[in-house]
């Protein structure tokens, strides 16, 4: 049987990185069955339409390696999802564009403020621009790591134990209030969003891509939350606190959103596949060798700090290059400067590291510490165009 609409296809154990594959197919009607066919099925909305899991070696729909965009097709598509951005979230352009940087990045995302300031609303906007399959997820203290990953029920009619995927199969998963999960419940993540995958009853399951985890949280001061642990943090690229929007944005939202939601309007303005070539074109971006010393030595600086428990981890400074090359690329350039590490360094390594005692006791934060590390590390002077000259010498 061949896959078809009204369907999920999901990896059955450690599948070759071949064109076939052993897949099991959970039809709208709940019945499951194996079959080994091509990889040809295009992924498409979540409710009632097919789910594709790809291979491990980065191929992306069909099997197939995304083409690069140009330079001019990269700019419209990121210029018509910030567009769509904006529209609902009145204020907030740089945390819109910081959200688009790490989808294109292929980070997770954290956003972390108090209640009603439009966390929930940026992530289901984000989600909503991309014609792809998203699904949401609501923590509470008493939701089930099988709740999030899946299940092997017994069917008494095959006398086999088949799998239900969860809600993280899905290429934009929105986890909301995370931090109202107990720790079991959270660390059901950290395969999936390190991975890209999930293993049940020994069995792995390779998700689909891009696939991207846009996860809020309050802070932990509000009653019944449980706070993140170091390495569920770690696993999101870059943390975004919201913010109060000024005054003109907050009477701009109360003239425009009293009446109805502001995201019935919102309608996918790139596909999957469009979304797949600009992270295979931000791939592309070059770094120079004197860009990755500095993004060492801001790492190095950070776990040299007498004022620092926790440093920077070697994952940090992965992807804190990767959030520098995707932000090249949003402003127009095939090559990353020291300014684009600058401006995503404090969003992405703030919520890594972790202050002493005596540092908290004295008022510091882990955004003053970094924006003084940035401040005092010398950049490396190069002469004009030498950022780009180093490309044709490698």
């Amino acid at each position: 049987m061949s896959a078809t609409a009204n369907c999920w296809v999901v990896w059955n154990g450690q599948a070759a990185n071949t064109g076939s594959f052993v897949a099991t197919v959970a039809t709208a009607e709940g019945h499951f069955m194996e079959s080994k066919r091509q990889v040809t099925v295009e992924p498409s909305p979540l409710q009632g339409e097919a789910y594709t899991a790809l291979p491990r070696d980065g191929a992306g729909l069909n099997g197939h390696k995304p083409q690069v965009m140009d330079a001019e097709r990269f700019h419209d598509a990121s210029e018509r999802i910030l567009g769509s951005i904006n529209k609902v979230i009145d204020g907030k352009a740089e945390a819109a564009k910081l959200a688009l940087t790490v989808l294109l990045a292929q980070g997770h995302l954290l956003l972390e403020d108090v209640p009603g300031v439009g966390k929930t609303l940026l992530a289901k906007t984000l989600a909503r621009t991309v014609d792809c399959t998203v699904s949401r997820i609501q923590f509470t203290p008493d939701l089930l790591p099988s709740d999030v990953t899946g299940v092997s029920i017994y069917n008494q009619s095959s006398r086999q134990f088949e799998f239900r995927p969860g809600a993280v199969f899905a290429n934009i998963v929105i986890g909301d209030e995370i931090n109202r999960a107990s720790a079991k419940t959270q660390s059901a993540l950290l395969e999936c969003m390190e991975e890209h995958q999930v293993t049940v009853d020994g069995h792995s399951y390779q998700l689909g891509l891009p696939f991207m985890v846009v996860a809020t949280q309050n802070p932990i001061e509000m009653e019944g939350t449980y706070p993140l642990p170091e390495a569920q943090r770690d696993r999101f690229m870059a943390r975004i606190s919201m913010g109060y929007p000024d005054k003109d944005a907050e009477i701009e939202m109360l003239e425009t959103h009293q009446a109805s939601s502001p995201l019935v309007k919102v309608t996918p303005v790139v596909t999957a596949s469009d979304v797949a070539a600009m992270v295979s074109t931000v791939q592309q971006v070059y770094v120079s060798t004197a860009i990755k010393e500095y993004t060492v030595a801001i790492g190095r600086a950070t776990r040299d700090s007498a004022r620092l428990r926790l440093g920077a981890s070697p994952r940090s400074l992965l992807q804190l290059l990767r959030a520098a090359k995707a932000t090249a690329a949003l402003d127009g350039r095939d090559f990353v400067l020291p300014d684009d590490v600058v401006d995503v360094a404090e969003s992405v390594l703030a919520h890594r590291i972790i202050l002493d005692r005596k540092a908290a006791s004295s008022g510091d934060t882990p955004q003053s510490i970094l924006r003084g590390i940035l401040a005092s590390l010398p950049v490396a002077q190069e002469p004009p165009g030498a950022w780009r000259r180093d490309r044709h010498a490698v």
